[in-house]
């Protein structure tokens, strides 16, 4: 089992291991099913302080399947494709692909601090000054491409930023014409983001980008609330013997990824299915199709997950509430939670 390098110091202790996690199922399958399609969109955990949000997608990064890389490429570019990459791996000498490599899938966190050119690149300032070449220093899009690119309290991110999200999440690319400097490349990652609603709102245009919304509460139950304490109490006294004690669940946790990504894209749903997420969208009154269109691939994770042929209703019926909860309209008369509501509407669809 690999971990995360990327965002994670060498000397820190490994990440608390995400299948030792107690009372946050929602929040872990929200991942996973990410994690097995990342065409779902990206991933919004929403809820109490001190819940494990940030824990969680940290965590996640140690049972993602490692991927294969064009060895020395600032983009983590795939070696056996020919589109969607980077000017140096599509130019005359990626003809002749140099070498490929393993890496652990980039997990990178976005400060809310970030400066634009921190997240975008920029000028190798150092290297103009020494030699006088106009050099490109990758920022972090480059860094989470084909990964994850996590945002936590996502609802305080500055508007300009937001904006600039919302444009490279919806091309997969990274464009930058500045300071003599023309670069494209790619940056497609799932977005993953987590806040506190008490503390802000996201804008409507950035949570529509997001195709599974979780809900994360602190846990009601003693015996649960119990385990959680004691867990990261042996965690925090002695973390690589945690880690050590969790690596078989780890371990088939990541297997189990695998194989859902490959019997991903033979997974059908039946126009029925379809019919059942176009009649409840219609019902809920959601804008547009991304409602449906999220479900559906939504629904084929999860089968792939459990190792079923077919998506169905009742797949459907277990995906819905992620789905469609941040996509409904506020109605101020009606103080039904969002969640209730997509319930409600599946018992009358």
């Amino acid at each position: 089992m690999r971990h995360q390098e990327s965002s994670v110091n060498p000397s820190s202790p490994s990440p608390f291991p995400f299948v030792a996690m107690v009372a946050q199922q929602e929040m872990q399958l929200g991942l996973l099913l990410a994690a097995t399609d990342p065409l779902i969109g990206g991933v919004l955990i929403l809820g109490d302080r001190g819940t494990g949000k940030s824990t969680a997608v940290r965590a996640l990064a140690a049972v993602l399947p490692p991927i294969q890389v064009v060895m020395g490429c600032p983009y983590q570019c795939p070696p056996r494709q020919t589109a969607g990459l980077c000017q140096a791996c599509s130019g005359p000498s990626g003809q002749s692909r140099p070498r490929a490599e393993q890496v652990t899938v980039p997990v990178v966190d976005l400060p809310l601090g970030a400066t634009e050119d921190r997240i975008l690149g920029a000028l190798n300032l150092e290297r103009l000054m020494a030699s006088g070449e106009k050099v490109f220093e990758p920022g972090l899009l480059a860094k989470a491409n084909r990964g994850f690119l996590y945002i936590d309290e996502i609802n305080l991110l500055e508007d300009h930023l937001v904006d600039l999200l919302i444009d490279v999440a919806a091309s997969g690319e990274n464009r930058v014409e500045r300071e003599g400097l023309s670069v494209c490349h790619p940056a497609r990652f799932v977005l993953v983001g987590s806040g506190n609603p008490e503390e802000g709102e996201l804008r409507p245009q950035l949570l529509d980008r997001f195709g599974l919304a979780v809900e994360v509460k602190t846990p009601t139950e003693i015996q649960q609330r119990i385990d959680v304490v004691r867990r990261r109490e042996a965690y925090d006294r002695d973390p690589a013997a945690f880690v050590d004690s969790q690596a078989a669940g780890q371990q088939a946790l990541q297997d189990q990824l695998v194989l859902a990504r490959k019997r991903l894209p033979k997974v059908t749903l039946a126009d029925e299915v379809l019919a059942v997420a176009a009649r409840l969208c219609m019902s809920l009154g959601t804008d547009g199709l991304r409602g449906e269109l999220s479900l559906m691939r939504a629904a084929k994770a999860l089968a792939a997950l459990r190792g079923a042929r077919k998506a169905t209703v009742a797949h459907l019926k277990e995906v819905a509430p992620l789905v469609l909860r941040h996509r409904l309209r506020r109605d101020p008369l009606d103080e039904t939670d969002a969640s209730q509501r997509v319930l409600l509407a599946l018992e009358s669809v």
